[in-house]
C-alpha cells in the first residue's frame, strides 16, 4: 500500500473540521494522515481533542510577533512534523505571501460560502440578505489573494425561509464536515493517479523544443528530433514488468550513476527491468513529495542527450533571458 500523505492541520478554535478530517483519515480507503494539529491560539479547544487522539500538537499566540516571524514558525513546526500538506481549518489569521507561495498547491482551505460569492467574512448574512436560495461551503487552493484559489469542491445547502445567519451557519457546518475530508482525500490521491501522473509527465516532456510523443511497446514516450529520426529521452512506465511503480524512466551519465542513486534513495529510483542495464533509471511518482522541478531537469537533461544541436541552442538561448 502506497504511504499516506501527511497533512498538518492548522485551527484557532474548536477544531469541529479538523476532528471530522481526523476521524475520515482513520478509515481504510484513506489516502491521508494528519500529523500535526497547529495553532496560534493555545487555548484552542481543537488541541485537546488532538492531542487525546495521539496527534502531535504545537501552539504559538500570535500577539507581538511579526506576521513572518509566526508565519516562520508554524512552518517550522509543520516541517518537524515530516507534513506534506497543509490544511487551514477554522484558521482565523491571514498567513503572509512568501509563507503561501513555498506552499503553492500543497495548502487548502475551507470557506463557508459558494466562493465566487461572498469572498472574506459573514457569509451567510450576506448570502440572506441577496435573497440567494443556496449558501455553502467550498474547499479551495490557497493562493496570496483572499479566497481566491482554485475551487476542488463544493456543496451547496438551501436557505429556509426566515432563515437566520446563526441557522445557517449551523447547517453550513455539517455540510463542511462531509465535503472536506472527502475532497482532501481526492486531492492527495490523484498524485498516485496514473492519469494525473501522465499529464504532469506529458506537459513537461512536450515543453521542450523539437518534441513529439510516441508509444513504444505499450507506453507513452517521448523523442527529441523529427517524427521520422527522432529518439527516445522519456518514458512513462505504469507499472510494467512487475513492478510495483508509477515512473519516468530517463537516460543516466554511466551505469556507476545509476546504481549510485538506486543505493542512495531508494524511495525515489529504481533500476527498470530491460531499459535499466542501458542506463535507463526510474524515477518513482507514485509517493508523497514527488519535486516536480526535479523532474522537469531530469527530462531536459535526458532530452539534451539525444537532442539535435539545433534544438538545445534554442533552449539555451531561452535560458539567457
Amino acid at each position: 500500500m502506497p504511504d499516506k500523505a501527511k497533512i498538518a492541520v492548522f485551527i484557532s478554535g474548536s477544531g469541529t473540521n479538523m476532528a471530522a478530517l481526523l476521524y475520515a483519515s482513520r478509515m481504510a480507503d484513506a489516502a491521508y494522515e494528519i500529523v500535526l494539529v497547529a495553532s496560534n491560539n493555545p487555548e484552542a479547544g481543537g488541541l485537546s481533542l488532538a492531542q487525546a487522539e495521539g496527534i502531535e500538537t504545537f501552539s504559538l499566540p500570535h500577539k507581538g510577533m511579526s506576521r513572518a516571524d509566526h508565519d516562520s514558525a508554524m512552518e517550522q513546526a509543520v516541517k518537524d512534523a515530516g507534513a506534506e500538506y497543509i490544511v487551514l481549518a477554522g484558521y482565523m489569521r491571514i498567513l503572509g505571501a512568501e509563507f503561501v507561495d513555498r506552499w503553492a498547491g500543497r495548502m487548502l482551505n475551507i470557506h463557508p460560502s459558494l466562493l465566487p460569492k461572498y469572498k472574506g467574512l459573514d457569509t451567510h448574512a450576506r448570502a440572506i440578505a441577496a435573497g440567494d436560495k443556496f449558501g455553502g461551503v467550498s474547499v479551495h487552493i490557497v493562493t496570496p489573494e483572499l479566497d481566491d484559489g482554485e475551487i476542488l469542491g463544493q456543496l451547496k445547502v438551501a436557505i429556509q425561509p426566515g432563515d437566520t445567519p446563526e441557522a445557517l451557519a449551523s447547517r453550513v457546518l455539517f455540510a463542511e464536515h462531509q465535503l472536506y475530508s472527502r475532497t482532501l482525500n481526492d486531492y492527495v490521491s490523484r498524485e498516485r493517479d496514473p492519469a494525473y501522473l501522465l499529464d504532469k509527465v506529458r506537459q513537461l516532456a512536450l515543453a521542450l523544443p523539437e518534441t513529439h510523443e510516441r508509444e513504444s511497446h505499450g507506453s507513452p514516450g517521448w523523442r527529441a528530433g523529427s517524427e521520422k529520426s527522432g529518439k527516445y529521452f522519456a518514458y512513462f512506465n505504469d507499472q510494467h514488468h512487475g513492478s510495483e511503480h508509477i515512473a519516468l524512466l530517463v537516460k543516466t551519465g554511466s551505469m556507476d550513476e545509476l546504481l549510485g542513486l538506486v543505493e542512495a534513495q531508494p524511495h525515489a529510483y529504481f533500476k527498470p527491468a530491460y531499459y535499466g542495464a542501458s542506463g535507463w533509471i526510474g524515477i518513482i511518482l507514485n509517493r508523497s513529495g514527488v519535486d516536480w522541478d526535479h523532474v522537469s531537469d531530469w527530462l531536459e537533461r535526458s532530452w539534451r542527450s539525444v537532442a539535435p544541436k539545433s534544438a538545445t541552442k534554442l533552449i539555451d538561448a531561452a535560458d539567457e533571458f
